[in-house]
């Protein structure tokens, strides 16, 4: 290959031999244990890895087109890394906190949710949004006696099956689903919570994994049919869903991060008086509101939107690395990993995916986007793994209904795992 050629390969808009230079700087410093632990080290590794793996699973043959692409692979590749011991433990841990404790995520999930839903048609959100969280519970529902009847006939039996697996797919993922069931199942059967934590969590992962894979095939093997609704959920007029060009300005980039952090604080606000109900919950009730009533002048929605842009290109990538180094253990899934719990995880995401896309045609939903956004999608990692889903089906658009439907769904699962338990235990 000539010199030429190789400088007219871009990842993510860098030139491959500059790229080269930033894996090499970040691998120096790791090596030498001198790697920053703060926003400037973890952000840099992030972005790096996550852009480069993310290339990588673009270009592989097979995994672009069956196992998830890019977002997968940045998935995989980098809890290998950490698994592995590449990436030393504190390196590890510093990620973990910067995700959560430092809240990186909420950084990154207040600009997706805020930008999404006011850049959205108002008469698209209206619609939609009646017809999807009815056919998101249902297919909970669905999955939840699928498993269930299945793990009887393996000889797992129903109760297991459901409460272990069925429950940990559903449950919102880790910080705010398996955690806080894993002690409510605790509290009731008089367990310890740790050890429970580690029998869900596999489920978890997988059921993740899964729904990636999952999300990618239907999207690619209906993409030219009229069951695509290629990220919108309603058949809506061109007109709805023309979507006015925006010129970036570095001054309005900023007002929009204010205003979805604003709206973000005031989740957090209510949530202190109504600690049931998550702050994310809080926020996109409130920005559903402000859209359908058209409360929020076009120029600010505008900002908001810019700035849902900004990150949305420079940091997803970065998101999934932090995903795959800080929240998936794949030493506790292998150990996991008989071919009946992998079948009572396929037959959950299966199960619901396909009823979603019944029910949601029903309804007037596109198959596609029902079975990603309202059905396989529930059996993610929270937020964190709705944002896998979507980016690898290219569907981030669906967000909000999809960030929605997880956390009532999880809260309906918290509540109802305290009191199936203390009869399938």
């Amino acid at each position: 290959m000539t010199q030429s050629k190789i400088w007219n390969i871009k990842i993510s808009g860098v030139s491959l031999p500059l790229y080269l230079g930033f894996v090499i700087v970040l691998a120096l410093t790791i090596a030498m244990g001198k790697l920053p632990l703060n926003m400037l080290g973890i952000t840099f590794m992030l972005v790096v890895l996550g852009h480069l793996f993310y290339w990588m699973g673009e270009k592989l043959p097979i995994f672009n087109s069956y196992l998830g692409g890019g977002s997968v692979f940045t998935l995989i590749a980098a809890s290998i890394l950490a698994s592995l011991g590449w990436v030393p433990k504190d390196v590890v841990t510093a990620t973990s906190t910067f995700m959560n404790g430092w809240g990186f995520l909420d950084f990154y999930i207040a600009a997706l949710i805020c930008g999404s839903i006011l850049g959205m048609n108002r008469n698209l959100l209206v619609k939609a949004s009646a017809r999807f969280i009815p056919v998101a519970l249902i297919s909970m529902v669905i999955g939840f006696f699928c498993v269930g009847f299945v793990g009887m006939l393996l000889g797992q039996g129903f109760g297991h099956s459901v409460m272990y697996i069925s429950f940990a797919q559903m449950a919102g993922g880790m910080g705010a689903g398996i955690v806080p069931l894993s002690k409510i199942y605790a509290e009731s059967i008089h367990g310890n919570a740790a050890d429970i934590l580690s029998q869900l969590a596999p489920a978890t992962t997988l059921g993740n994994i899964l729904a990636i894979i999952g999300a990618v095939f239907i999207s690619k093997a209906f993409a030219n049919t009229k069951y695509n609704g290629h990220g919108v959920l309603v058949p809506v007029s061109k007109e709805d869903l023309e979507k006015p060009k925006i010129t970036l300005d570095a001054t309005k980039i900023g007002v929009g991060m204010m205003f979805a952090f604003s709206l973000l604080l005031i989740g957090v606000i209510l949530n202190g008086f109504v600690p049931k109900i998550h702050s994310y919950a809080f926020m996109i009730i409130i920005v559903f509101i402000l859209k359908a009533l058209n409360a929020v002048p076009k120029p600010l929605e505008e900002t908001v939107v810019m700035f849902n842009q900004v990150i949305m290109t420079n940091l997803t990538h970065a998101v999934l690395a932090g995903i795959g180094l800080s929240m998936i253990d794949l030493s506790s899934l292998a150990h996991a990993m008989t071919w009946q719990f992998v079948l009572l995880s396929l037959t959950s995401v299966v199960a619901m995916g396909l009823s979603s896309a019944i029910i949601g045609k029903w309804w007037g939903l596109y198959p596609v986007e029902a079975a990603i956004g309202a059905g396989m999608i529930n059996n993610s990692m929270g937020g964190t793994g709705n944002i896998a889903v979507l980016s690898a089906s290219n569907r981030m658009e669906m967000i909000a209904f999809a960030q929605m439907a997880n956390r009532l769904g999880g809260a309906i699962i918290l509540i109802l795992g305290g009191i199936l338990i203390q009869f399938f235990n």
